[in-house]
């Protein structure tokens, strides 16, 4: 189920610098990153995935519930995280945009890199370089229409180099139902089917919406991709390497 937007708030400009205190600490920064991919994770968790201790990302979690960014549920004695909804998942992306890239001083922080370039979930759909070829693929075969896929700052109205897109309609075709029959996914009815994001790492559009979050999840109940641990790349298994080229056409050898 998506997260509605949140509601327009009354009073004068927004004062963002409260938000901008928030992302400024570096341990709240890798908890946001870490439930970015649209789990639930607990504080024990988090608190590994920002490297503090148990008090300390405690204090964090509080400080971005308070702040709107975080909504918390209990599960029996444990209590959960999560973003507070798409909204600050864009956030996230956009500042990604922005901000400069970490020194890489390691083998295994190269890897890394390249893992959530190549294939990455945004919130709750795919993103990186597979997120970008499966909508390349559904125009390609006629599935969507509308739009080319491409992202153009220079003719951009709305658009902006990431999160989420407003300048094209894309629609899903008679040819992407049945594809959708075919994959065993029936879209949720109260929620927009088709949008799209601006990948911030290609700088192509990738697939969005109840779509993009149904191929997700179809995806991986099939095993054709399986998170990689605490980060938000996702790895194509070579079932899902078969998969996506039998039935999109997607081939995925390395560049």
């Amino acid at each position: 189920m998506g997260h509605p937007e949140p509601a327009p708030r009354a009073g004068g400009d927004a004062d963002i610098a409260v938000i901008g205190a928030l992302v400024a600490d570096p341990g709240r920064c890798r908890i946001l990153l870490a439930l970015d991919d649209g789990r639930a994770l607990p504080a024990t968790r988090l608190a590994a995935e920002a490297g503090v201790s148990p008090a300390t990302a405690s204090s964090h979690l509080g400080k971005l519930t308070e702040g709107g960014l975080l909504a918390v549920e209990a599960r029996g004695r444990h209590r959960y995280y999560r973003l507070a909804g798409p909204a600050v998942a864009r956030l996230i992306e956009a500042l990604q945009q922005l901000a400069p890239a970490m020194p890489i001083s390691s083998l295994r922080q190269h890897t890394r890199a390249h893992a959530l370039r190549e294939a990455r979930t945004c919130y709750d759909h795919l993103a990186g370089r597979l997120g970008v070829e499966l909508m390349s693929a559904m125009i390609g075969n006629g599935h969507l229409t509308g739009g080319d896929g491409t992202f153009d700052l220079a003719r951009a109205r709305q658009d902006r180099p990431t999160g989420y897109g407003h300048d094209v309609d894309y629609t899903l075709t008679a040819s992407g139902e049945e594809l959708l029959a075919g994959l065993g996914l029936r879209l949720p009815a109260r929620r927009r089917p088709v949008r799209y994001c601006v990948d911030w790492s290609e700088q192509r559009h990738h697939l969005a919406g109840a779509l993009g979050r149904g191929l997700l999840d179809r995806f991986t109940q099939a095993g054709w991709i399986r998170r990689t641990g605490t980060t938000r790349a996702v790895s194509v298994t070579d079932a899902g390497r078969r998969g996506l080229r039998d039935v999109l056409g997607i081939d995925l050898t390395p560049p």
